[in-house]
């Protein structure tokens, strides 16, 4: 298996099934990032910080979670870790643009 595979690998995409509407979206890039673009309603939890700030966010593990960055890779990592965890609906949505499209929000700049 190539390394795109293996990084990729374990995460839902943007191509499964419906999402909740009361999903989680939580936006993995930096705060510059996120500042520069985010989907309307979504928590900024950087991957450098992820694993120490994701419990406080996210307490309730049967919650669907759609996380993204700017192409999908850094949500992979942190969709990868939330399953390993045990929560129980995480779905890689992609780059904000992809996420805003199938929730129907907009896209937000600080």
């Amino acid at each position: 298996m190539n390394w795109t595979a293996n990084l990729f690998s374990g995460a839902t995409n943007s191509a499964s099934p419906a999402w909740d509407e009361d999903a989680l979206i939580i936006d993995v890039r930096s705060p510059g990032e996120f500042a520069s673009g985010h989907v309307d309603g979504a928590l900024n939890l950087p991957l450098d910080r992820f694993a120490q700030d994701y419990a406080n966010a996210a307490p309730d593990q049967s919650r669907q979670i759609i996380v993204y960055c700017q192409s999908g890779a850094r949500s992979g990592q942190a969709a990868r870790f939330l399953q390993q965890l045990n929560y129980e609906k995480v779905v890689n949505g992609g780059s904000p643009g992809a996420v805003a499209l199938k929730t129907n929000r907009s896209i937000i700049r600080d």
